[in-house]
């Protein structure tokens, strides 16, 4: 049985607020006492038949633009707007809903959750073979909202995903000394986990599944607002943690620019962005 059931009204698909609430309560000391932070990896979250009717409508990659550097590779993304099948759509913008909100809330114990109506970084996610995504930790601050990143929700959309196709998510401790967890990508499972400056997280091994199978999953972020505002918070971009006897390659652009914005006067860190060469 699924965690949460859709329901559909004159061909909207909805969630129940107080099925919501009730799953989400009966799932907190779990997410809340998880290790190495709090986190949680539900199977069936969603009905994986439900799931399976909606794989039609995703986009295809054709000619899309996509990231490719040392640190992720051939993963691409797509906004609510970028998604031709209506449903799935539908359900993308469904995971921002106020019933959703009320489940995270119910799970994480963390309050006034706020969904992100750009899909920054979110939306329909898509990694071809061969393609990683490098340990990282988030950034943490959302650019037009200006509030703060709390949690990442990721439903995966992978039908018959056997584990040598490999794509699994990695959750590393906050040394970057282990992989405590690895989760395979298979249609309906979910994995919520709380965003911090040291919630290391990837899915650093180059995907082995064949070449007319992508990784596929749905990607929403939460944020909450501070009373005092951001401006106490250190400002992050996304920063690529290095795993122990691996090949992967530091950010070092990204860890000076840290560096910069930490210790120089703010009028002398805008200087010299000013002045940096473009990318």
């Amino acid at each position: 049985m699924a965690i949460l059931t859709p329901r559909e009204t004159d061909g909207y698909i909805h969630f129940d607020e107080e099925e919501c609430i009730a799953a989400g309560k009966s799932l907190a000391e779990k997410y809340q006492s998880a290790d190495p932070f709090p986190h949680i990896v539900m199977d069936d979250f969603l009905p994986p038949d439900f799931l399976k009717g909606l794989l039609g409508g995703f986009p295809d990659t054709s000619g899309h633009d996509y990231f490719d550097r040392a640190q992720e590779r051939l993963k691409y993304q797509f906004r609510p707007s970028e998604i031709p099948g209506r449903s799935l759509r539908n359900l993308v913008m469904e995971l921002n809903s106020p019933a959703i909100l009320r489940f995270l809330q119910a799970m994480t114990g963390i309050d006034g959750l706020i969904a992100d109506p750009y899909y920054m970084g979110g939306g329909l996610h898509e990694t071809r073979t061969g393609g990683h995504l490098g340990v990282h930790a988030d950034f943490n601050i959302h650019p037009k909202l200006k509030v703060e990143r709390r949690l990442n929700l990721l439903v995966y959309l992978n039908d018959e995903w056997p584990d040598e196709f490999g794509g699994h998510l990695e959750l590393w401790d906050q040394k970057m000394e282990k992989c405590c967890h690895r989760v395979l990508p298979t249609i309906g499972r979910a994995v919520v986990f709380n965003t911090s400056l040291d919630s290391y997280h990837g899915q650093p091994e180059p995907l082995a599944s064949p070449p007319e199978r992508g990784r596929r999953s749905i990607a929403t972020y939460y944020y909450t607002a501070h009373e005092d505002g951001i401006a106490a918070l250190p400002k992050r971009t996304t920063v690529f943690k290095v795993r122990p006897d691996s090949p992967d390659k530091e950010d070092i652009k990204v860890r000076m620019n840290h560096f910069l914005r930490d210790w120089l006067p703010p009028a002398v860190y805008r200087m010299t962005r000013k002045s940096a060469p473009a990318d």
